[in-house]
């Protein structure tokens, strides 16, 4: 029996313990190109459990330098957040409890399927907007430590904005209530005087001390996930400090969450699309504040080769959506089929409008419709299609949404590699920076689809690659460097919304320069001093090991 697994056993850990070839081999992965084999899967029944887990790996780590606990989900992270090879805690096992639900706020463990709690926040008329695409497949715990966002995030921002509350683990294995607190309620919890208390007040002069730099080093982009929020978490002006806004977006390196409370907004009853259909995306720097001025809930993209592998894939469409909702699905694709007799247009642009009525969506489609038809060949629209109903909006949303899995299960002498997968770029500069993307791209002869939150100028480029091929590997780091040193040229983030993981984590400091750098150091060692939490992610990230950790096998 394995050691570790007796070891644990010994010290009264209570879930389940995996160390099965077969454990081991799932939780090697997760949807990014790396592998790293776990040396025990770890399912903790409850907090109190995972609690007992921490102090083990606390109290064993200078004994064991390479004990470690990397938590995970529903292991569709991107970036390699949710492997590695000690510990691998699986909050999908016990963590499923959905909370209290309320119209405007509600509570769900890090196990729970971002669907099951949208659909009881729905039942109250409520919603948590920040959801990535892969709502169907995602679980809260990820969406909480990628600081996610998606679709509606043009709308409502990313998931710091909606956290009111969580419940973390710490190094200690003790778990804390972690919410924004007054000025008077930082004074008494700094005057504790104990582990809880200490991470506060050296939290609080940190940001103290350095509190423009900290502030101007914010990604001037409506959406980043690279570091630490360190800027969000300490204002002057209204008082408020808020820990939890480094906890979001840590990647579970700072602590493990167990529970999350969400602020919700009102669900919209009613939403349509209008569709543009474009030639070339040479006036996109145009075009896009021309969309903007309408204010419309969403703004999504996708290229001509996301359109053509979906049509080239759709029978993978029946499996999930089932008889009906595929035969819908081909029935309305018939417009859009004539559509293309006109030519594949490079880009499909998606504006969305919500509504509390379906009068009032329609009219919002109109009025943007009208605005563009005007200058219809100045932009080089192909065409429009106007769906001013959600059930009318389906196809362009199952095109969007499920690409990137389709792309993983169906390609198969291909690989995706979601290396460049998620800069974001002022939307000004969009113009002038996707030639510029195109043409490494063609540099590298990368396949790749483009997809893209338009309004926020998040894109994600997803090569596919043949990765177990030496000649292929070698394109990843230099195109990748020339890819990131274009975003950053443009004033962007590297990361809207999949955070650093393995693969953007060795950037950090190109994207904020060393003082900051060194800040982001100080806020892991406060937290854990011990680096027991999620390992070569974050500031102890280093390409040489992401490098080496790239699969070599599907």
């Amino acid at each position: 029996m394995n050691d570790l697994k007796v070891k644990l056993q010994k010290h009264g850990f209570l879930g389940e313990l995996d160390d099965s070839l077969e454990a081991k081999e799932f939780f090697s992965h997760d949807a990014s190109m790396f592998e790293i084999q776990p040396q025990i899967v770890a399912a903790p029944l409850d907090s109190t459990d995972l609690q007992r887990l921490v102090r083990f790996v606390a109290s064993n780590k200078k004994a064991n330098p390479q004990l470690s606990l990397t938590g995970r989900s529903a292991g569709t992270d991107m970036a390699g957040g949710a492997i590695n090879d000690s510990i691998v805690v699986d909050f999908a096992k016990h963590f499923t409890h959905i909370g209290p639900v309320t119209g405007t706020q509600g509570s769900a463990q890090p196990g729970v399927f971002y669907r099951d709690f949208e659909h009881e926040t729905l039942l109250k008329g409520a919603l948590m907007p920040s959801y990535p695409a892969s709502r169907d497949m995602c679980m809260i715990g990820g969406i909480t430590a990628n600081n996610s966002g998606g679709e509606k995030s043009l709308e409502y921002g990313k998931v710091e904005k909606f956290v009111k509350s969580m419940q973390v683990v710490f190094a200690d294995g003790k778990e804390y209530t972690v919410k924004p607190l007054t000025k008077k309620e930082l004074e008494a919890k700094m005057n504790q005087g104990d582990y809880e208390g200490k991470i506060y007040e050296r939290i609080y002069r940190l940001c103290e001390d350095h509190y423009d730099m900290i502030k101007d080093a914010r990604p001037k982009v409506s959406k980043n996930s690279m570091g630490y929020g360190l800027w969000n978490v300490w204002d002057r002006e209204t008082g408020v400090f808020d820990l939890g806004q480094l906890i979001v977006g840590s990647e579970g390196t700072l602590g493990l969450v167990t529970e999350t409370t969400f602020r919700l907004v009102p669900h919209r009853p009613h939403s349509g699309l209008l569709v543009l259909f474009l030639k070339n995306i040479n006036d996109l720097g145009e075009l896009i504040p021309k969309v903007l001025q309408h204010k419309p809930a969403t703004f999504e993209s996708f290229d001509d080769q996301t359109l053509l592998l979906s049509i080239r894939f759709m029978p993978a469409f029946y499996k999930r959506l089932g008889l009906r909702k595929f035969v819908h699905l081909l029935w309305s694709l018939i417009p859009d089929g004539l559509q293309m007799l006109r030519g594949v247009p490079k880009l499909i642009l998606m504006v969305e409008f919500n509504g509390d009525s379906e009068e009032e969506v329609r009219e919002k489609v109109r009025a943007l419709h009208r605005d563009l038809a005007k200058k219809r060949a100045h932009y080089e629209i192909n065409g429009f299609e106007e769906t001013p109903t959600e059930g009318k909006s389906e196809k362009f949303w199952v095109m969007r949404r499920y690409s990137f899995q389709i792309l993983r299960s169906k390609v198969k002498d291909k690989h995706t590699a979601p290396y460049i997968d998620d800069f974001a770029v002022p939307p000004e500069h969009l113009a002038q920076f996707l030639p510029q993307l195109q043409k490494i791209i063609r540099k590298y002869k990368l396949f790749a689809t483009i997809a893209g939150h338009m309004g926020d100028g998040n894109f994600h480029v997803i090569p596919l690659m043949k990765i177990e091929d030496d000649k292929e590997r070698k394109k990843i780091e230099p195109s990748q460097r020339e890819v990131n040193n274009l975003v950053l040229k443009y004033g962007g983030s590297l990361s809207g919304e999949h955070n650093d993981g393995l693969v953007r984590g060795p950037w950090l400091e190109a994207q904020f320069g060393k003082d900051i750098l060194k800040l982001f150091k100080e806020v892991k060692h406060t937290f854990d001093p011990e680096n027991i939490f999620n390992p070569h992610k974050k500031t102890d990230s280093d390409w040489d090991y992401s490098y080496s950790h790239i699969r070599e096998h599907f």
